[in-house]
């Protein structure tokens, strides 16, 4: 892992692959590994440089006051636009999943011109909040259950590995990779600030960002190919959300993970990364 310089800003980064044909991903809300190695692994062997990166206030981009911070939704769009002139200013494939998904939209919008294809991955196109009124909403009963459960000790790295894993398993993801998964992110930045937590204060970042001026009725307006991925089992992000994706962006590419939910599973793997490659 290292770090560049981006849009007067650091940002932690892991690279895979040769120093060619950039795909660039976006994180989630659980700092650059909500983009699980093997199918980083699989975008290099298929020749391309993916790179995973931390958004700010995580993992090991820069760090200043997640719970008061000082940027919008675009100046994270803008972010990722920089990192791509900082890899050599190829215009790269963009990925992003989750709330990244939403980031990566605007940035695409906003920066046309930095970005070759665009993966959106279990997200939809509004911003966090409510959604439009012919948009899914999370699901109600797996949301009560999710933050209804007392919050761990957030120094304690096995306590926050638990939490992990019941909320997963509230999401229909695998509770054991969700459990692997966090104590990895807490061992990344072990200390007074556990990652896990910095995630879950990102989560209330999103929700209090500036997102105007909306960006649902501009995806016409994106002329890159898309594929969109979405888990039929996804409560949190309602399958019906990318499928709204899939049809306001021309010529966009739906595949719907018959067997996932939230996170990508280790079986969709194959199917994602050949699907990526295949876009460009």
């Amino acid at each position: 892992m290292s770090t560049v310089n981006a849009h007067e800003t650091v940002l932690g980064i892991e690279s895979f692959g040769a120093d060619d044909a950039p795909l660039v991903l976006l994180a989630g809300g659980t700092t650059m590994l909500s983009w699980p190695d093997a199918l980083c692994e699989r975008l290099a062997a298929g020749g391309r440089r993916a790179v995973r990166y931390d958004l700010r206030d995580s993992g090991e981009s820069t760090t200043k006051d997640p719970q008061a911070p000082a940027y919008t939704l675009r100046g994270l769009a803008a972010d990722a636009a920089a990192l791509v002139d900082a890899l050599g200013g190829r215009p790269a494939h963009l990925a992003g999943i989750g709330v990244g998904g939403m980031v990566a939209q605007v940035a695409v919008l906003d920066h046309p011109g930095a970005f070759s294809a665009l993966t959106l991955v279990g997200t939809r196109a509004v911003a966090p909040g409510p959604p439009d009124d012919d948009l899914p909403d999370h699901d109600r009963a797996t949301m009560s259950r999710l933050f209804a459960r007392p919050l761990p000790d957030w120094t304690d790295r096995e306590a926050v590995a638990e939490f992990a894993a019941s909320g997963a398993e509230i999401l229909g993801d695998d509770p054991a990779a969700a459990r692997a998964l966090a104590a990895r992110i807490w061992d990344r930045t072990p200390g007074t600030a556990p990652p896990v937590q910095m995630a879950n204060q990102m989560r209330l970042v999103f929700a209090r960002l500036d997102c105007q001026p909306r960006w649902r009725e501009r995806l016409p307006e994106i002329e890159v190919p898309t594929l969109v991925v979405h888990g039929r089992h996804d409560r949190f992000f309602p399958v019906g959300n990318g499928e709204a994706l899939a049809h306001e962006i021309p010529g966009a590419r739906l595949l719907v993970l018959d067997d996932a939910a939230t996170a990508i599973p280790d079986a969709a793997v194959d199917a994602i990364t050949e699907a990526m490659l295949t876009l460009g």
